[in-house]
């Protein structure tokens, strides 16, 4: 097995963007071209970084936006694409600035919407699930069978 298994898990944080809308909230959403994939904003931990920070990092790299972290939502635990452990920890977030963000080989669509249309959008289970705590009537979780 790799080193990842005397280390721990593979660390990350990242989070679920908000702003108010007409009716609620909107969510922000990334498309990630090399998975072909919409996700929520997140990414590793760099070496000596706090969870906190990376989720502030990872969201304005991945967005343009600056954020501000809200209540810790939840951490998410799997295997990734290369057979690792993985947590990736999740706060909700708000926007408090811009710092320029144009479409890269990470990130190449950056999209607000509702937390219904969010739900459909995102491309796993995990991500639903954060969607979901938006809570609203309109927005449908699937429970696995």
């Amino acid at each position: 097995m790799t080193g990842a298994d005397e280390r721990g898990p593979v660390r990350a944080a990242g989070g679920v963007v908000t702003r108010p809308a007409r009716a609620g909230v909107e969510v922000l959403l990334v498309h990630r071209p090399r998975y072909d994939d919409w996700s929520l904003p997140k990414g590793k931990t760099d070496p000596g970084e706090s969870d906190e920070d990376a989720a502030r990092r990872e969201v304005e790299e991945e967005t343009g936006y600056v954020c501000a972290l809200g209540d810790e939502i939840t951490t998410i635990r799997y295997v990734d694409r290369r057979g690792r452990d993985k947590q990736v920890r999740y706060w909700y977030m708000t926007v408090e600035g811009e710092s320029g963000w144009v479409p890269n080989d990470e990130v190449d669509e950056r999209r607000w919407c509702s937390p219904a249309e969010a739900a459909t959008l995102v491309s796993y289970d995990a991500d639903r699930g954060l969607v979901a705590t938006l809570g609203g009537s309109d927005v449908r979780l699937e429970q696995p069978g």
